[in-house]
């Protein structure tokens, strides 16, 4: 075996004698005979009268062996504490609890002996190269000590995070099978509804809520698009509609104007909407909202106002409709009123404008059935524009924005608003611009 490559352990011990050695001759005495341990004070018989150099000498040694007993007790202290706070949060092992207290006990006796010694100058002990020897390997048994137990921290972490990984492996398969079963439900019905994961009852959690809320903005964005495609076939001026709702904005990306509508759209269909002005009635009782969510979490948003045309439900949707879709727009749109006068006088008109709006008016309505129906308070606010951006209350529609860095940002109008369930803040969604001064 190569020479250079001797295990550390070997040339650990090859220092320790190597100062063995230094101690040895630190305390020698010549004479024609050789040499001897100087044990008591008295002068041995047949050595040569101490000279000073050799009394410091042999003092200088003592001490070095009494700092490095000072260092091997400090060690095993060290050591023994370790494995005392390991037998009590590992395994809670009693037999090992009270050797390892022992052990601490006894040291720290030892450590005031020490300390005594010191104090009173008696620093005497066995020849100095003996007892340096001895803390050497004292030391070296505290440090093979702590090298264990940090060995067996380092296992029971590993098995730890083996269990944690077993963990979400099964909760891996389970959403998997919840995943295909899903897929199989999605296959043979032909249509699958995120709502049938909300569970209604008084103690719902505001995940339901963001649940619904998403599923109510899909359908917002679905309507915009159809109301933007009707503005161009009837050749609108997108540009001149955008900059009538907010006036003087510069948009870096063509695609950014539609948040524009989607913003206008959700003001009004949002307006009142933690109010019983929002549902058009005085019911307070959570029962009622708990039954409008139900019939009408999985029902045909047309067919239903065909069928219940003075619904709640349907007041609703007529109401946003004379609101949100103006009679010049409408006219634009058909060349007449007709659709208007028809849901005027409660009809439902059979176009894919109306059903895109009806859909939508569905969607919000059952939001605001779920927000009515639990025991926590659900309101909503607004941000209003050139507002400091918070990341706490906002969400920006894009990132771009937020590579100027939040001082450099402020709201140019909100998109979405935002809503407070209980004490948990659903994030509004705004677009930025840059700030002005």
């Amino acid at each position: 075996m190569d020479s250079s490559k001797k295990p550390t352990t070997t040339s650990k011990f090859s220092k320790t004698f190597h100062k063995v050695t230094s101690f040895k001759l630190a305390t020698k005495t010549l004479s024609g005979n050789g040499f001897c341990l100087l044990l008591p004070r008295e002068k041995p018989e047949n050595c040569d009268e101490f000279t000073k150099d050799e009394t410091k000498s042999r003092d200088r040694a003592a001490m070095q062996a009494f700092v490095s007993k000072l260092f091997a007790t400090i060690s095993t202290i060290k050591a023994s504490y370790a494995e005392l706070q390991m037998a009590q949060f590992s395994n809670y092992n009693i037999e090992a609890i009270q050797s390892a207290d022992q052990v601490v006990v006894d040291e720290l006796r030892t450590l005031s002996d020490l300390k005594h010694t010191f104090l009173r100058k008696q620093i005497k002990s066995s020849p100095p190269h003996v007892t340096f020897l001895l803390t050497e390997i004292q030391e070296q048994h505290s440090l093979m000590k702590m090298y264990d137990i940090t060995i067996k921290k380092l296992q029971a972490q590993i098995e730890a995070k083996e269990t944690k990984f077993s963990a979400l492996q099964q909760n891996l398969r389970e959403t998997i099978l919840i995943n295909r079963s899903h897929a199989r439900r999605l296959n043979s019905s032909g249509s699958f509804s995120i709502l049938d994961n909300v569970t209604l009852s008084s103690s719902s959690n505001p995940r339901d809520f963001i649940l619904v809320l998403h599923y109510a903005m899909k359908s917002v964005r679905d309507f915009v698009n159809v109301l933007v495609n009707q503005m161009e076939n009837a050749d609108w001026d997108i540009d001149i509609a955008v900059n009538a709702i907010q006036p003087n904005l510069q948009f870096p990306d063509k695609t950014h104007k539609f948040f524009v509508f989607e913003s206008f759209v959700c003001q009004e269909m949002f307006k009142d909407f933690d109010t019983l002005v929002f549902a058009l009635q005085n019911d307070h009782s959570i029962r009622y909202y708990i039954d409008q969510f139900t019939n009408l979490k999985s029902a045909n948003a047309t067919h239903f106002l065909n069928q219940y045309p003075n619904s709640s439900f349907g007041k609703f949707t007529r109401s946003k409709y004379l609101c949100l879709i103006h009679p010049k727009m409408e006219a634009s749109f058909y060349g007449n009123l007709n659709q208007r006068k028809l849901v005027n006088s409660w009809g439902c008109p059979e176009t894919t404008f109306f059903a895109a709006f009806a859909e939508m008016a569905r969607r919000v309505w059952i939001l605001h059935c779920l927000a009515f129906s639990v025991d926590q308070k659900v309101s909503f606010f607004n941000v209003g524009k050139n507002c400091r951006f918070s990341e706490v209350y906002m969400e920006s529609v894009t990132s771009e924005a937020l590579l100027c860095g939040i001082d450099g940002i402020a709201v140019a109008f909100p998109v979405v608003p935002g809503f407070m369930i209980g004490k948990t803040v659903v994030q509004s969604k705004v677009y930025l611009a840059q700030a002005k001064g």
